[in-house]
């Protein structure tokens, strides 16, 4: 059966920084092959790593909505859709869970969704590349180019070999040279799978991400769009994805509970004090 995300098992180190041409926005300036000022394309990438490794933890203390649409396309008209609304958030003991608040049946029947699928729009189509990741990618500096109000530093990745069953992401990251975090990622998950016997394949389209400084911080992935032909055995199946990342709020507190001047021990609550007198007109209102 054939899966709307992919793998593919062969040429991965020929096609290392040969992905594909990226889209061009409205507001996106040409690519300039220019080196950077004052700096080098090796402390970008160590600069832009330790942020993303920041940002990684403080993006796992967040919750958040995560609405995914997944439609086939025949011409003009959409044959078929998977959508699912779900909330990212935590339980009462601080482990990470999701609540599904909208998830009708879906009507694909091109495709079917994987489990690759879900761990990619979970995981993958959010792309981070931390301090740890980097001894697996193959990094390449580009130019420079205006996105939006912002100038970014542009490098090529691609997995420097495929292990096991590991995913990746191949593609093109765009760095801001202010902040020195990840603001674009255009590319696609690989390996695509596709199986010596039969006819089953597991492809995965192109997207682009894009990033919003949220926490006036840290920049979060908000807007996930695929638009891209699947070649499969049996056919091409044109796919078109759209994923929203809403409302981020920042779980939990480091509130410390204060008596007397002195930081009272963890679950110990402070004595009680004797309310105001409600008539006393210098008592603090509620």
């Amino acid at each position: 059966m054939n899966s709307v995300f992919a793998r593919v098992l062969f040429g991965l180190t020929v096609l290392a920084f040969a992905l594909v041409t990226v889209p061009v926005r409205a507001q996106e300036g040409p690519l300039e092959n220019t080196p950077p000022k004052d700096t080098t394309p090796e402390d970008i990438i160590k600069r832009f790593a330790a942020k993303e490794t920041e940002f990684a933890k403080a993006r796992d203390q967040c919750t958040y909505r995560q609405d995914v649409k997944v439609q086939t396309v025949d011409g003009s008209t959409v044959d078929g859709e998977y959508h699912e609304v779900f909330d990212v958030m935590f339980d009462d003991k601080g482990h990470r869970i999701e609540n599904v608040v909208f998830a009708p049946q879906s009507s694909l029947s091109k495709i079917f969704m994987s489990q690759e699928d879900f761990a990619d729009i979970r995981h993958r189509l959010p792309f981070v590349l931390t301090t740890e990741d980097l001894p697996e990618y193959n990094i390449l500096y580009v130019g420079q180019q205006q996105e939006d109000e912002l100038h970014c530093y542009v490098f090529d990745i691609a997995p420097k070999q495929i292990e096991g069953k590991k995913r990746y992401f191949q593609g093109r990251v765009w760095v801001d040279n202010h902040d020195f975090q990840i603001v674009k990622t255009y590319g696609k998950t690989v390996p695509d799978i596709r199986k010596k016997h039969g006819d089953e394949e597991n492809l995965f389209p192109k997207f682009t991400t894009w990033r919003q400084q949220i926490d006036g911080q840290y920049w979060f992935p908000v807007y996930t769009k695929a638009d891209d032909e699947l070649h499969f055995k049996m056919g091409d199946v044109h796919i078109k994805e759209i994923v929203k990342y809403e409302d981020y709020k920042r779980f939990g507190s480091n509130v410390k509970i204060l008596y007397e001047g002195k930081e009272l021990p963890k679950g110990e609550k402070a004595p009680e004090q004797k309310k105001p007198d409600d008539k006393d007109p210098n008592a603090p209102q509620r």
